[in-house]
């Protein structure tokens, strides 16, 4: 799948995107909305996996911003009942909480990988 990774810390948009692309994904990871933005200008992703708590903006917006819209999973070091309902609420399947383990990330994928074939 095509996944566009959403993520200001350094050290975990390395590590997820070397994760992705193990998994066999093509991943393109940039570390703020002016960039993601600029991104989904030009490319079309099946995923978007996004930090919400940017330098410049909240990631929440940038669901709405893509067409089509991917199979969107939020990710935040917050992950009150609120925190949740407010990603689902912007359109994102899933809100993940962070530090998360692979496994929740790799069922999630699992998930969007069998939506979008049965959408072909």
């Amino acid at each position: 799948m095509r996944i566009l990774l959403v993520e200001n810390h350094e050290d975990t948009l390395t590590w997820l995107t070397r994760y992705l692309q193990q998994l066999g994904h093509e991943v393109c990871g940039v570390r703020d909305m002016a960039s993601a933005i600029e991104v989904i200008s030009s490319s079309k992703f099946d995923v978007l996996i996004n930090d919400i708590r940017l330098p410049d903006g909240d990631g929440r917006h940038l669901l709405r911003q893509m067409e089509p819209q991917p199979f969107g999973i939020a990710m935040s070091g917050c992950g009150t009942r609120a925190d949740r309902e407010n990603s689902h609420a912007a359109g994102y399947r899933h809100h993940l909480t962070k530090p998360f383990l692979p496994d929740d990330l790799d069922a999630l994928l699992e998930e969007a990988a069998s939506q979008i074939a049965e959408k072909v």
